[in-house]
């Protein structure tokens, strides 16, 4: 009997772990994974099959678990950091653990994994465009005739900005793409949003961070860029208007420039078909008094 109340006490508690789960995404890292010899797997499809058959098993018996991105690069850098064996199986799962604490997690509710590394992949970029837009915005320091941070200066205007953005859209689902060129590459961040007729849409705050972060780092470095807005409502066609990023200011599109924008390719420049059921239109301004103050006090950062 006491043997069956502790089976009984510790599947309790099994389900009370929660865990995380590292995933190789794609054949490359898989097959930097396979140097190791403590690593068993000979090919990617058997191993997403099996780690889904375990996935399924920890959901059925009521445990929690996340999934983050495994990289193969930086396991090995962890080790030699860490100064544990990478071949040990353990040090995957410490790892892991580290991954749970620091990186992008998304978690696991029974869907089939081949529709879940999609999205893990798209929240660990995220997380990456938003690191970097954060760093390039702290070292820009402070303004030379102010005295102001530059950086938390262009984050709080972009803060606001992207506010008006949404408060002007009508209601629908809406979302919106901000692109910043520059060295050494251009950013983008991409943004959801619902709003009802009732009020104005409350994004994700992750996402909300990334695109704020990167349409401040255009502010700030004067770099060109864009921000295009495209909202979809039931019996209605979608709408479509944006704002050219131009010397650190937004500036609004008319509805041919919106068109024209979205009838080109931009990889060869060639004409493409446009959508039916859009309408193009022009965006509206914005009044962006944050920044005609400091243009008025001088303040080119």
């Amino acid at each position: 009997m006491a043997r069956t109340d502790h089976q009984t006490m510790r599947r309790v508690l099994r389900r009370e772990i929660a865990g995380t789960v590292g995933l190789l995404t794609d054949e490359h890292d898989f097959r930097a994974m396979r140097r190791y010899r403590s690593f068993t797997f000979d090919d990617h499809t058997t191993y997403l099959r099996q780690m889904e058959a375990v996935l399924k098993t920890r959901a059925a018996q009521g445990s929690h678990t996340a999934l983050a991105l495994f990289d193969p690069d930086e396991y090995a850098e962890f080790c030699t950091a860490t100064g544990i064996d990478p071949e040990a199986p353990a040090s995957r799962g410490r790892f892991t653990a580290e991954l749970a604490a620091l990186g992008p997690t998304i978690p696991y509710e029974g869907e089939p994994l081949t529709a879940l590394l999609p999205a893990l992949v798209g929240e660990a970029v995220r997380q990456a465009t938003w690191e970097y837009a954060t760093t390039l915005l702290t070292r820009l320091g402070p303004c030379a005739t102010c005295g102001e941070d530059i950086g938390r200066a262009a984050f709080i205007r972009a803060s606001a900005l992207l506010a008006r953005v949404l408060e002007t859209a009508p209601p629908g689902a809406q979302h919106l793409v901000c692109s910043v060129a520059g060295p050494p590459e251009t950013l983008v961040a991409v943004l959801h949003a619902d709003a009802d007729a009732h009020g104005t849409a409350e994004p994700g705050q992750a996402e909300a961070l990334e695109f704020t972060s990167v349409l401040a780092l255009g502010l700030a470095t004067r770099s060109p860029g864009g921000l295009v807005i495209r909202v979809s409502a039931p019996d209605r066609p979608d709408r479509v208007h944006g704002w050219r990023l131009r010397a650190g200011h937004l500036q609004p599109l008319t509805a041919s420039e919106v068109f024209d924008a979205y009838c080109t390719d931009i990889d060869t420049g060639d004409l493409i078909a446009p959508e039916s059921g859009v309408d193009y239109r022009a965006a509206p301004d914005l009044a962006d008094d944050d920044a005609d103050d400091q243009e008025d006090r001088g303040h080119h950062h």
